[in-house]
């Protein structure tokens, strides 16, 4: 078992292991058309994107869009707010990093 393996019994008492043993069972499934992962290890950033392309560059671009969607749908239901709320917060941050931030301390102070 590598050290990013979780047992199925742990995962039962961690809420954080079940849902990292619940990304592993999404990432296993069939038909997968993209995937978008942010990973924070000590403070460090570490993203990836993919997704399959059947050149329609159209649709690649919505496929991205939704991954994104999605995600502002996921931190506004955690964080009790609007999605809209979370979406503006993302463009004023967006507008204000002149690249992705690699270290959590990389982070415009508010």
């Amino acid at each position: 078992m590598s050290d990013d393996e979780v047992p199925a019994d742990e995962s039962a008492d961690d809420p954080f292991a079940a849902e990292i043993a619940r990304a592993r069972d999404l990432l296993d499934g069939e038909g997968i058309e993209a995937v978008h992962v942010g990973v924070v290890r000590e403070g460090e950033v570490d993203t990836t994107f993919a997704q399959r392309g059947g050149g329609d560059a159209e649709n690649e671009g919505l496929r991205a869009l939704a991954l994104l969607a999605a995600h502002v749908r996921l931190v506004a239901s955690e964080a009790g707010v609007d999605a809209s709320t979370v979406a503006g917060d993302a463009a004023t941050l967006a507008g204000q990093v002149e690249q992705v931030p690699t270290n959590t301390d990389d982070l415009p102070e508010e």
